[in-house]
């Protein structure tokens, strides 16, 4: 919440890649009831009825964005024109945030897990250039993979994460990483002509 300047900000969820699981919007309330801030989410399967979908979203100090099936996520979004909105949010300075499906989603490109027994390449929003990778660590295939479709350039150079770290962009810069837990890591990984390259993003610990 240190990044918006509101002693009480308005944090709206958006649980779409989840589908909207009831638990997950449950889960959400019971962690951000106990911080300094207005907690809402946003359900495309009940949306808000007496505004308008842009006037609710773009209402909102904080989006925070679900984890999930990447894919269903954006086709979702663009059906309803939440992308542009989206887009809207950003340009206002609207904090955008998420974990997985809500941290590659920004991005140009990420390799998602959406379907069935394979990783694959998927084009996100672009708010962010480059690609990116959530679950870098925790994951056995994303590594790899990730490093194949770069060097094969199916998927842009760009940033990864293990599960306990935070990239915090200001603009469409990279300001620093974050980390939760001892030895989680960030890395800058692109093709330097021979080989793939991991370079260590520096981190700060906090909690």
């Amino acid at each position: 919440m240190s990044q918006v300047e509101k002693e009480n900000p308005r944090v709206l969820f958006v649980p779409t890649a989840s589908g909207d699981s009831s638990q997950y919007i449950t889960y959400f309330y019971e962690a951000f009831n106990q911080l300094a801030c207005e907690p809402h989410h946003l359900s495309l399967f009940n949306p808000p009825k007496r505004v308008s979908l842009e006037e609710y979203v773009l209402s909102h100090d904080v989006i925070y964005v679900g984890g999930g099936n990447t894919k269903n996520l954006l086709v979702l979004w663009k059906a309803w024109g939440l992308d542009v909105i989206m887009r809207k949010a950003w340009e206002k300075g609207i904090v955008l945030a998420g974990t997985s499906a809500g941290s590659l989603c920004w991005f140009e490109q990420g390799i998602t897990d959406s379907l069935p027994h394979a990783l694959t390449v998927l084009d996100g929003l672009g708010f962010l250039p480059g690609s990116n990778c959530p679950h870098y660590n925790d994951e056995s295939e994303r590594r790899p993979s990730y490093q194949t479709f770069i060097q094969s350039g199916e998927i842009k150079s760009g940033v990864a994460q293990d599960q306990c770290v935070a990239l915090h962009y200001r603009g469409t810069d990279l300001y620093q990483a974050l980390i939760s837990q001892p030895n989680q890591c960030a890395y800058d990984v692109f093709f330097d002509g021979e080989k793939v390259v991991e370079r260590l993003i520096a981190a700060e610990k906090i909690g």
